[in-house]
């Protein structure tokens, strides 16, 4: 029986890795769809055609969520196509851009790394949550770099996710009275294209080799996670930040 039948999903930064498993797991177990991108329109395109190979139900919808204008826009088509309810919103837009050290730090990248980490999340949910109602569940992807403040060069990026895990247990106690639930999962090393682009192939193999499961992460795993923080299963959890990283934060 599909988790999700009947139910719709907006996924930010849907088009690939992380965002793509989310969505067309969210899919395999029944719900529509919003697959929003902003510079992965090749991606986005991809999931949903992945999507509606088995039957499921998706559309990409062109939004920069780190602009208000352009999430009220991405509300729009969400109403347009799927109706005027969203009962699971994932806040997975996000990235590192480049590693810097203080010194090298401006206010323009500055701005960038905090609007699209965590201005994202923010306003997402500020436009969404009128349409979400009794049992609905809000995820946000924070980070172990948040526990750990992260690599080298990621200051902000680290930061702009202790700030999501923070604004989380904060929601979760405002929206908690209205019966959405707010949760965030913390991904570790997770093998994407973030690491392929930022991360070092021998610091990578030093990484998972101090996980105590000796590997990288996958993305259908957050996935999974997702699913299970999205479902009815979890009906109790809210405010709770999850690790995903093979054990590494306690190793």
């Amino acid at each position: 029986m599909s988790k999700f039948k009947g139910k719709v999903a907006v996924v930010t930064g849907g088009g690939r890795d992380i965002g793509r498993a989310i969505s067309v797991q969210l899919a395999k177990e029944g719900a529509s769809v919003v697959v929003n991108y902003n510079s992965s329109r090749k991606g986005a395109a991809e999931t949903v055609k992945e999507i509606e190979s088995f039957g499921g139900k998706a559309i990409a919808v062109k939004a920069d969520v780190s602009n208000v204008r352009s999430i009220k826009r991405l509300k729009s088509k969400t109403v347009k196509a799927f109706g005027k309810e969203v009962h699971i919103l994932v806040n997975n837009a996000g990235g590192l851009f480049a590693r810097r050290t203080l010194q090298e730090l401006d206010e323009e990248f500055y701005d960038l790394v905090m609007n699209v980490n965590f201005k994202s999340t923010v306003f997402v949910m500020q436009v969404f949550e009128p349409l979400m109602g009794e049992g609905s569940s809000i995820i946000n992807l924070s980070s172990l770099a948040a526990r750990d403040g992260g690599g080298g060069g990621s200051s902000l990026y680290a930061s702009s996710k202790g700030a999501t895990t923070t604004f989380t247990r904060a929601m979760a106690k405002e929206l908690g009275p209205k019966g959405i639930r707010v949760n965030a999962i913390c991904p570790g090393m997770i093998a994407t294209k973030f690491h392929d682009d930022f991360t070092k192939d021998e610091i990578r193999t030093i990484v998972a080799g101090k996980t105590p499961v000796r590997r990288e992460g996958r993305a259908d795993e957050v996935a999974d996670l997702v699913v299970y923080l999205a479902s009815d299963k979890s009906s109790f959890v809210t405010g709770a930040n999850f690790d995903i990283n093979g054990g590494l934060a306690f190793s």
